[in-house]
């Protein structure tokens, strides 16, 4: 009896089972995603320095690095239980909300304010801190784009390949490999703005991202499934919904 093949096969896999994005759920966690890359996008502008760790050794990161792999979970969560094309409009719709956050500020930045000397203080500091907010968006804006398209792509082609099964290693496989899309074009563009200005310092922004973004995920990869078999038993139409093409 010969084998079935390679294509036969595909025919023969079961569609993956996705849920309608037109649900509570769905906007719960969009939302969220939104608020995550706009408050990430403001922290980002300020550069951080962490130890020395040991000897003159420090890490430098920037002040939105304990926000920015939540916007990674969120999307997960979103392409696994809603598909390719619902985590698409996830990632357009949460920088269209940094988009027009960093129009918001510079309007405001132009505005005249008080001329007393208190009003010069506050504006001169309200510049320095939200000034450099578009480049940390452009930055975030083209890594996070690529990033989490990565991401998406990757989660649910292994999802069509493997349906419900290996959640865990679907998650931590899509995940390398859009954070390193994601660090490697963010830092590129985000490092002049918070005063990197060497080689050696820019290798250690980008290694340290990379690496600390992907563990935390990693870390919190148990809590992502757990958070993914939840909302797909309450989601009604989870597994009804028409198949998604990635």
């Amino acid at each position: 009896m010969s084998s079935p093949t390679p294509a036969a096969a595909r025919q023969a896999r079961p569609a993956p089972s996705y849920a309608s994005r037109g649900s509570s759920h769905y906007d719960l966690i969009l939302t969220l995603m939104c608020v995550v890359i706009i408050v990430s996008n403001i922290g980002a502008s300020k550069g951080v320095v962490l130890g020395p760790v040991f000897g003159d050794f420090s890490i430098i990161t920037d002040g939105g690095f304990f926000l920015f792999p939540l916007a990674y979970i969120l999307g997960d969560v979103i392409s696994e239980v809603y598909g390719f094309k619902a985590a698409r409009r996830a990632i357009y719709m949460g920088f269209a909300m940094a988009a027009f956050a960093v129009l918001s500020f510079a309007v405001i930045i132009a505005l005249p304010g008080f001329d007393d000397a208190y009003g010069v203080e506050k504006q001169a500091a309200f510049e320095a801190a939200l000034g450099p907010v578009w480049q940390i968006v452009a930055a975030s804006l083209l890594g996070f784009l690529a990033g989490q398209l990565l991401n998406a792509l990757v989660l649910t082609r292994m999802k069509a390949r493997f349906s419900e099964r290996a959640l865990v290693g679907r998650l931590m496989a899509s995940t390398g490999v859009g954070e390193f899309a994601d660090t490697l074009i963010f830092c590129a563009i985000a490092a002049p703005v918070i005063g990197i200005t060497d080689a050696g310092q820019f290798v250690n922004y980008v290694i340290f991202g990379f690496v600390y973004k992907t563990a935390v995920e990693f870390l919190f990869v148990p809590v992502t499934s757990a958070v993914i078999k939840a909302i797909k038993k309450r989601e009604p139409t989870y597994g009804k919904s028409a198949p998604q093409e990635a």
